[in-house]
């Protein structure tokens, strides 16, 4: 089974096909505005994207398929919004960074961790940290308690934003950025040797 990355990677380059995926990219996420996955029809993201429901099908099989596609891309976001920031050592301020990416845009983001897509977006995570982790090694670990950390960190990330999301009255992304350092900075005082 090919991964959202693997995916991600073999898309077609072909210029009607780009623009057909954004359009339903596009089209899906200005639905999930106002509706929930289940109340989406594929017809209607196809019409929503002007485009025919048989176009839909030569690029995802289902809906779910399409969350899972934008899933991996809102990762990547996601991580190349942090990661530079991490590069330079400031937890914090990648904290802030995920935050306010994930607060911004809140509607995307709650039907990711609380919907279908939740463990593409947490797989997705995964591999792309521990990539990092690898990049970042020079740690006395092991690399079993090392990916054992990045497996903690990742799910503890996930779990947090997916409780802050479900939240009626949502905390301010600087308080849960600070919650999030602080846990992250927890586990790097549990796992050092």
């Amino acid at each position: 089974m090919q991964t959202a990355a693997e995916t991600h990677s073999a898309r077609s380059t072909d210029a009607r096909k780009v623009r057909s995926r954004e359009a339903l990219y596009a089209a899906f996420l200005k639905l999930l505005e106002r509706k929930n996955i289940e109340q989406i029809s594929i017809r209607e993201i196809a019409a929503a994207a002007n485009l025919g429901h048989a176009t839909f099908y030569r690029h995802y099989p289902s809906k779910e398929a399409l969350l899972n596609d934008l899933a991996a891309d809102e990762i990547h976001r996601l991580v190349n919004l942090s990661l530079p920031v991490l590069n330079s050592r400031s937890t914090q301020a990648a904290c802030e960074a995920l935050c306010t990416h994930v607060f911004g845009n809140r509607k995307l983001w709650t039907t990711l961790l609380t919907g279908g897509a939740a463990s593409t977006v947490k797989e997705e995570l995964l591999a792309i940290s521990r990539n990092v982790a690898a990049d970042l090694a020079g740690s006395t670990l092991s690399p079993e308690v090392a990916e054992l950390k990045v497996i903690l960190s990742v799910n503890a990330i996930m779990e947090t934003l997916a409780w802050w999301l479900r939240q009626r009255k949502p905390l301010a992304p600087e308080l849960v950025a600070h919650t999030l350092e602080q846990i992250i900075a927890l586990h790097d005082k549990l796992y050092v040797e």
